[in-house]
C-alpha cells in the first residue's frame, strides 16, 4: 500500500470531493438531508484511510468496497438533491461525475489488491 492512505490518489480526490460537498451545502436548510448527503461523503475517504490502516489486504478491500458504496450512496443523493433544485444542474452533474470518477478507481484498487493477496 505504499507510505499510506494519504499517497493514495483516490483518498486525495474523495477528501476534496467531500469537503466540497461540505461546502456546498452548508446553507442546505433541509438539515436532515444536508446531514446525509454530508456524511456519505465525508464516508468515502473515511472508509478509505480505515481500511488501509488496517492489518490485512483483506479488510482493506472490504473497506475499499464500503468507501465504493458510500460513493454510490453520494450520487444517489446529489441526484435528488438536483431534483430538489438545492444545487443548480451543473454543479450537481460535476460533483455526481467526479464521484463516478471516485467509484471506478474504487473498484480498480480493489482489483489490484484482489491481485496482491497470496
Amino acid at each position: 500500500m505504499g507510505n499510506g492512505f494519504e499517497d493514495l490518489q483516490v483518498w486525495r480526490r474523495s477528501r476534496v470531493l467531500a469537503v466540497r460537498v461540505c461546502k456546498s451545502f452548508k446553507d442546505c436548510r433541509d438539515f436532515g438531508f444536508r446531514d446525509q448527503i454530508t456524511r456519505s461523503s465525508v464516508s468515502v475517504p473515511s472508509n478509505i484511510a480505515e481500511g488501509a490502516e488496517r492489518n490485512s489486504k483483506k479488510e482493506f478491500i472490504q473497506f475499499l468496497g464500503y468507501a465504493r458504496g458510500s460513493a454510490g450512496e453520494l450520487r444517489t443523493q446529489l441526484l435528488i438533491a438536483g431534483d430538489l433544485g438545492y444545487l443548480p444542474m451543473a454543479d450537481i452533474v460535476e460533483l455526481v461525475d467526479e464521484a463516478t470518477q471516485i467509484s471506478r478507481m474504487l473498484f480498480g484498487l480493489m482489483k489490484s489488491q484482489e491481485g496482491d493477496i497470496t
